[in-house]
């Protein structure tokens, strides 16, 4: 009886879990388009306002050995007509962004002159990720390739079609060949 039990069980389980799984691969991975995303000064960013150009995703941190790279990143941004540079304030790497958006967005400014935008602080990774960086590094959801964080200043390429391109740990420098030669 036990036996007729389990094989009970484990044929359901079989069917609902290939149910489960056609249904999830029906559904077309989200769109970078269609994810919701504040700026710094706390209205919406509309990634769909970018469709046609390259954007650059790059989680900064103001404290952090590689913040001098905004420099870098502001001239990217300004040298190049189709390309959008996204800032994106986090603190989860040695708790290098504590200052709130008001103050990160004048340390941006007076410091490195940057103009391109910036998010408000969003988790990168970990349970409470925001949805931009659960499609930036998932390939179930971006179609290309999976990845995890690992410190400030990462960088996500996504082409002109909202596509991810590839993506460079901190020490790539915004100006590397690896990043610019996408965007000729």
């Amino acid at each position: 009886m036990l036996k007729i039990i389990n094989i009970i069980l484990i044929t359901m389980f079989s069917l609902f879990n290939s149910d489960f799984e056609k249904k999830s691969n029906e559904n077309p991975p989200l769109s970078l388009y269609d994810i919701s995303v504040n700026s710094i000064d706390g209205k919406k960013i509309n990634l769909d306002k970018f469709k046609g150009k390259f954007i650059l995703f790059v989680n900064v941190a103001s404290n952090c050995g590689f913040t001098r790279q905004y420099s870098s990143l502001q001239k990217l941004y300004k040298e190049n007509n189709n390309l959008v540079v996204i800032g994106v304030p986090c603190n989860q790497f040695g708790s290098q962004e504590p200052g709130n958006e008001k103050e990160i967005s004048i340390f941006c400014s007076e410091k490195y002159n940057v103009s391109f935008p910036m998010t408000e602080k969003l988790y990168v990774r970990g349970p409470k990720q925001h949805d931009l960086y659960r499609w930036l590094t998932s390939k179930e959801l971006n179609g290309r390739k999976n990845s995890s964080v690992k410190w400030n200043f990462q960088k996500y390429l996504v082409d002109k079609n909202g596509n991810l391109v590839d993506y460079w740990y901190s020490l790539t420098s915004p100006l590397s060949s690896k990043i610019t030669n996408y965007l000729k």
